[in-house]
């Protein structure tokens, strides 16, 4: 289950950013470019804390990002 939260949060991200770029989209997020990009690649996973920041900062609920888990 958690490989697929993670993926679906990876693809959400990847959705979100568009044409941005690493550093705009994560200094839109709160979260370092490096941080981003490994979560987008599945590399790292976010804190439960980390993830609320990013949803609040970018205006979205976890629901946007997991609707069939809600």
């Amino acid at each position: 289950m958690r490989k697929s939260l993670d993926s679906q949060l990876a693809t959400f991200l990847r959705k979100q950013r568009g044409d941005l770029s690493y550093a705009q989209f994560a200094k839109k997020a709160g979260v370092s470019h490096m941080t981003l990009y490994r979560v987008e690649k599945g590399e790292h996973h976010l804190t439960v804390d980390k993830l609320d920041t990013v949803l609040r900062k970018l205006k979205l609920r976890i629901s946007d990002v997991f609707p069939e888990e809600c």
